[in-house]
């Protein structure tokens, strides 16, 4: 029988997450230090209330309310805690003391990871954080490790379940928004007493942040990832993208780009989307997850599943465990994260994207071509337009001798801020009625 290194583990957080790490380390820790080639020591679960229900049974004596005490007798520190304090402070502490620590806290690290990156560099600990973006997904290491020798160009991510299942949920069960997310409320994907991290997407941006900076090698804080949530889509757009052939999708957008006045940096977004239904993402059904990387020279890869839930998140933490005990084992320094590149971070402003545009105009002669003239002055070019006739006016009070038209405006690619100025004008235009929906065009 071999005999290993034995490496002292502390948990803190005993949460859907927290539980099932305690529990599946202490049910197969020894397969994982075979793994590790090190013993893996549970040797505490730090939590706020020692009586409170748990998913999993954890051990009555290593449950304890001192945080501190534990970290500083601990090899290596779990974080799972959620938030930004204590974890901030506690993960400081950790890093100080020369234990690596592992977290799966995506908030904190959007928010301060510059920060817990450059202790960890100067201490020579490594932070480990495979479960912060996307659940089981592993996505990390395959940035940071398996395409570090490549270019990556863009990343289009489906990295919020709740999200994808409302509007999954709107497209093949044509669920309104609000019985859709009544619907994942009843199911447990969307929090019952404040679901706006999901649907105005603050989640989504937080794991754009870190994967902006990971991919591109370069610091995005979080104020600079340009966010909408999905509020404002209607059972309308979406039964419209599905006859024009795309589905919409909330996506987490990180982009290395030239602008038009050949400044090259990085675009980090997130907004609600119309995806080909050719594309591989359009497929990412129910509350799963997908992140699709377009890089230089490996071309297009897509990593695909469950992007949350207790036992499937558990897995990646795990993964991380044992790479943080044989770096152990092995010795020597954490790997610094990479930011040389240094890029400047491009404004939603200066993004080069493709709109699609539904208008209520008046029909009557002369309509489509002061409508044309009204893209032309602002510099955006029309692909595709398609037209009907509405029975009756949209707006109450209308002249019933004019009836409404629909128009639906496809553009080719320009920047955004000529996009924004060209569906400002139509806005005041009096031969517009309303501009019913603009949704950017991704993915084709």
């Amino acid at each position: 029988m071999i005999e290993y290194r034995n490496l002292r583990v502390a948990l803190l957080g005993a949460g859907s997450v927290g539980a099932q790490v305690a529990s599946l380390l202490l049910e197969h820790g020894d397969e994982l230090a075979n793994r590790a080639g090190a013993g893996l020591e549970l040797v505490g679960v730090a939590v706020r209330d020692l009586d409170a229900p748990r998913t999993a049974n954890i051990p009555r004596e290593l449950l304890t309310t001192d945080a501190e005490s534990l970290i500083l007798g601990a090899d290596i520190v779990i974080e799972l805690m959620g938030g930004l304090e204590p974890a901030r402070t506690y993960i400081l502490q950790a890093l100080t003391s020369g234990a690596d620590v592992i977290t799966g806290n995506k908030a904190l690290l959007a928010t301060h990871g510059p920060e817990l990156f450059e202790l960890a560099e100067q201490v020579g600990a490594q932070l480990y954080y495979e479960a912060a973006v996307a659940g089981a997904i592993p996505i990390i290491r395959p940035l940071r490790d398996s395409l570090a020798g490549d270019r990556i160009k863009r990343i289009l991510g489906i990295v919020n379940g709740t999200t994808n299942f409302i509007l999954d949920r709107m497209d093949t069960a044509g669920e309104s928004l609000e019985a859709a997310l009544a619907t994942a409320t009843e199911l447990g994907y969307a929090e019952k007493s404040d679901p706006s991290a999901d649907i105005e997407g603050f989640d989504a941006a937080q794991k754009t942040a870190i994967l902006a900076s990971l991919a591109f090698h370069t610091t995005v804080p979080l104020d600079a990832v340009y966010r909408e949530g999905i509020t404002a889509i209607t059972i309308e757009q979406v039964d419209a993208a599905r006859k024009a052939g795309y589905v919409i999708k909330l996506l987490a957008i990180c982009e290395r780009m030239t602008d038009a006045d050949g400044v090259e940096g990085v675009s980090a977004r997130v907004y609600p989307a119309l995806v080909p239904r050719s594309h591989p993402l359009a497929a990412v059904h129910g509350a799963k997850n997908a992140v699709f990387i377009e890089a230089e020279a490996a071309g297009d890869l897509m990593f695909y599943g469950a992007g949350a839930g207790g036992i499937e998140t558990a897995s990646a933490v795990l993964g991380d465990l044992v790479s943080a005990a044989r770096r152990h084992v092995i010795g020597g320094p954490g790997v610094a994260e990479s930011t040389h590149a240094n890029l400047p971070i491009l404004p939603i402003s200066r993004v080069i994207t493709r709109y699609q545009i539904t208008l209520s105009v008046v029909d009557q002669p002369g309509v489509l071509a002061a409508v044309a003239t009204l893209f032309s002055e602002h510099g955006v070019s029309v692909e595709t337009l398609t037209q009907s006739v509405q029975a009756q006016p949209v707006q109450a009070g209308a002249d019933p001798a004019l009836p409404s038209a629909t128009l639906v405006i496809g553009t080719h690619e320009a920047s955004e801020a000529d996009l924004a100025a060209t569906v400002a004008a139509l806005e005041t235009s009096q031969v517009v009625r309303a501009v019913t929906s603009v949704l950017r065009v991704e993915g084709s």
